[in-house]
């Protein structure tokens, strides 16, 4: 086996080549845009080199064979909040084999200890956690956009290198063809209809006001929750949301108000994966016309959401499920679509569980984050999951 340093374009082929090897017989997964996961490694698009490092490996038989690649990267804003430093890996695709998995996990372990790193997370993305986070270990159907998918052998070769479960998520699955619970959606109505409250979706005529809207929810929902929190500046999400424009869809987008102060925000864009699977993850001018036909078919069905925020002074009031009620009106006038996939929820976040059975939806997938200690005699300390949960 030979171990290459990604350092060219040739090579960097050669690692977006090895996803597309190990998947070619493999009927359910969806090839990602070749320029999203380069981004991801490209300092001058990916902000979070601001604040990190990342380096990329690929494996190779003895012929000159694909078998692997790994992905060590450390966000130095986030490595040192742990018990010990901590560095992830992530972009993982091995052949079904422990020495080569191992191989591939031992250069990412040296790399990211040389840098001072004491443990590693993965699979996990060099970036926000609503990409390419966990890795899937049940529900090996239909891979959402941007959302973890791999073989069921994966779990083998993280468990048998020594990798331990951190923490596990669920992605659940609302279909939009059966009714709604009458107790969620009265309940649901009572809140979105409270004196005081307003909820906006966004619309291209608003976009400065909803953007900045957006992102002070965003910043004030999640400064109390995450780690070493770096704040969305406005003009980002302005790039995410023109990066989309061509499927964004403006119902799926809202903001909730109190007193026109913005206090919560739902994120949801239509399911890309649905055209991507007929691309192979190019964008050449074949492929985008091929696009075009296939977005005017209605070729998309199912809805992704991607985030759900509440500043803590109104979490529990219900906001969170105002959002879907005004959600499942949208859906009414678009019966082309027939699913919504809430990826993810993870266990040490029981309340927002709680609201996605409550309408309905169902555990679908499951995934783990698996953290490995470097100094194999230290505690292993699992994500906290809140008392009584």
């Amino acid at each position: 086996m030979e171990l290459i340093k990604i350092t060219d374009r040739k090579t960097e082929k050669m690692f977006l080549d090895t996803a597309r090897t190990i998947y070619k017989n493999d009927k359910v997964w969806v090839c990602p845009f070749d320029n999203d996961i380069k981004a991801i490694f490209d300092p001058q698009k990916n902000p979070y080199y601001r604040h990190g490092v990342a380096e990329r490996w690929i494996l190779t038989d003895g012929k000159k064979k694909l078998t692997g690649r790994i992905a060590a990267f450390i966000d130095f804003n986030l490595a040192g909040s742990y018990d010990q430093p901590t560095g992830g890996v992530g972009f993982f695709e091995c052949i079904d084999d422990v020495q080569a998995a191992s191989l591939l996990f031992n250069t990412a372990k040296d790399w990211l200890k040389e840098k001072g790193m004491e443990a590693m997370d993965g699979p996990i993305n060099f970036g926000e956690t609503d990409k390419y986070w966990g890795l899937l270990t049940g529900g090996f159907t239909h891979p959402s956009f941007d959302v973890p998918y791999n073989p069921p052998y994966y779990q083998n070769l993280f468990e048998s290198y020594g990798f331990k479960v951190y923490y596990k998520m669920e992605g659940f699955h609302l279909s939009l063809t059966k009714p709604i619970p009458e107790r969620f959606v009265k309940i649901a109505e009572w809140v979105a209809n409270k004196p005081g409250y307003e909820f906006r979706h966004f619309t291209w005529k608003e976009e400065d006001k909803i953007i900045k809207d957006f992102s002070v929810a965003f910043n004030e929902a999640w400064a109390s929750f995450k780690k070493n929190f770096e704040p969305l500046e406005a003009e980002y999400i302005r790039g995410v949301l023109k990066k989309a424009k061509v499927i964004l869809d403006e119902e799926f987008i809202w903001i909730a108000y109190f007193e026109g102060k913005p206090i919560g925000i739902y994120l949801m864009f239509p399911d890309l994966n649905q055209i991507l699977s007929y691309l192979n993850g190019k964008l050449d001018l074949f492929s985008m016309l091929k696009f075009l036909y296939l977005k005017k078919k209605k070729t998309i069905t199912r809805a992704k959401g991607l985030l759900m925020g509440v500043i803590p002074k109104y979490q529990g009031l219900g906001i969170e499920s105002a959002f879907i009620f005004k959600l499942i009106d949208v859906f009414k006038r678009k019966p082309h679509y027939t699913e919504i996939e809430f990826s993810w929820v993870a266990d040490f976040n029981p309340k927002m569980r709680k609201i996605f059975i409550s309408v309905g939806s169902v555990p679908a997938k499951n995934y783990i984050t698996y953290r490995y200690l470097f100094d194999r005699s230290k505690e292993f300390k699992r994500y906290p999951i809140p008392e009584g949960k």
